[in-house]
């Protein structure tokens, strides 16, 4: 049985990108026979079985997801995995060489780690604008000098926990998440979904990790590239994706502590809520050409907290407006 189980789930994949990822899998160090790879072909239009060959690999085998959503896929791979450590790969994601070898060095040193992750470098098709600057955290891009983990569910721990690109969980923690979240409509309602740009899923599953009284952290010698193709970084995509990672935050919050996400109104006396309104009205009349995107991407965010408040309120995921 192996040691290790590496899990991409993958829908409508860019052909080069998928390439890529699998390339760097050919490429890791630990040997074959102690890490096994799933593909989680999710409700993709053209089956992945009949146009990626994975008989390179002799514990390679594709698996077939109807039921669309990265939850789902996420599900799927761990219910399929046999491995006690679980890698997730997306589908844009070229593993350094070493990398399943330190993810199962550092599963062995640091027992009572559960979830973690490591260093992401962004690699843009085209290079971004300057005010991109201000989205780079949802593009997954971390920069990890020190070893650093945490125990104990709390913001420390949400700041810590690694996102899904190359996250390493052990299959106890995974399986724990898996059983709260078949049950759970909000947590089902995380995760990206056809044109759906939510996200959270991956901290959520992380995060159940202190509940069983392991720790979250990020490891230097965990390397990974993220490829970003350009399409990701227009305007109006950008804008969807701060509504949406806005509202997936807020429900993980909600998930977690029970608290009802509210817009920053009431954090403001009437006399300050006034001044605040007086300045939004200004710089809207002096911006009514072209709004700036740091604007546009606050007035997503609020879009996608009044989501959750609705969902919240109904118990069911509200779905993005138009």
């Amino acid at each position: 049985m192996p040691a290790v189980s590496v899990i991409i789930c993958a829908h409508n994949p860019g052909p080069d990108y998928l390439q890529r990822a699998l390339e760097a899998l050919k490429a890791q160090t630990l040997p074959r026979p102690e890490w096994e790879l799933l593909l989680i072909d999710n409700a993709s239009k053209e089956p992945l079985a009949s146009a990626w060959d994975l008989s390179w690999h002799p514990q390679a085998r594709h698996v077939r997801e109807n039921d669309l959503g990265l939850t789902a896929a996420r599900l799927c791979g761990i219910k399929e995995s046999t491995g006690e450590l679980l890698v997730f790969v997306d589908d844009d994601n070229v593993l350094a060489p070493d990398y399943l070898a330190n993810a199962l060095e550092i599963s062995l040193s640091k027992n009572c780690v559960g979830a973690f992750g490591g260093n992401v470098v962004g690699a843009f098709e085209t290079p971004p604008e300057s005010w991109v600057n201000i989205m780079f955290s949802v593009f997954a891009v971390v920069d990890v000098k020190a070893e650093q983990w945490t125990c104990g569910p709390g913001t420390t721990a949400q700041l810590m926990a690694p996102c899904g690109s190359g996250m390493v969980i052990r299959k106890t923690v995974a399986a724990h998440w898996a059983r709260l979240t078949t049950s759970d409509p909000l947590r089902r309602g995380l995760g990206r979904k056809g044109a759906s740009l939510a996200g959270s899923e991956d901290i959520d599953m992380a995060l159940c990790a202190c509940v069983l009284g392991q720790a979250v952290g990020r490891f230097p010698q965990l390397r990974l590239t993220h490829l970003i193709a350009a399409r990701r970084l227009q305007r109006d995509y950008l804008l969807r994706l701060a509504e949406e990672s806005a509202f997936s935050d807020a429900m993980l919050h909600f998930i977690w502590d029970g608290r009802v996400p509210r817009q920053d109104d009431g954090q403001y006396s009437r006399s300050e809520k006034i001044f605040r309104a007086y300045k939004s009205l200004t710089y809207r009349l002096s911006n009514w050409r072209k709004p700036s995107f740091g604007y546009e991407h606050t007035l997503a965010c609020r879009r996608g907290l009044s989501r959750a408040v609705q969902a919240v309120g109904s118990g069911t995921p509200a779905s993005p407006g138009p």
